[in-house]
């Protein structure tokens, strides 16, 4: 099943356009001055929302679907 790419809230695009960065979650925390956990937990959304299995899947993912 395809994501829903709506479903894909503000902050997390944020937080998705940081890692395709290449920023760790603490320096995403830093530049979107959120504590370093809720990083973790948009990054967690994200994974569920698109299928994704960790990080390098995700940024494939956000760098040819998107």
């Amino acid at each position: 099943m395809a994501p829903n790419l709506c479903a894909i809230t503000t902050a997390e695009h944020l937080v998705l356009q940081r890692l395709l960065q290449g920023l760790s979650n603490k320096a995403i925390a830093s530049a979107l001055v959120l504590s370093p956990r809720t990083v973790e937990s948009h990054i967690s959304h994200l994974l569920a929302k698109t299928g994704c299995h960790n990080r390098t899947q995700l940024l494939l993912w956000a760098l040819t679907e998107r």
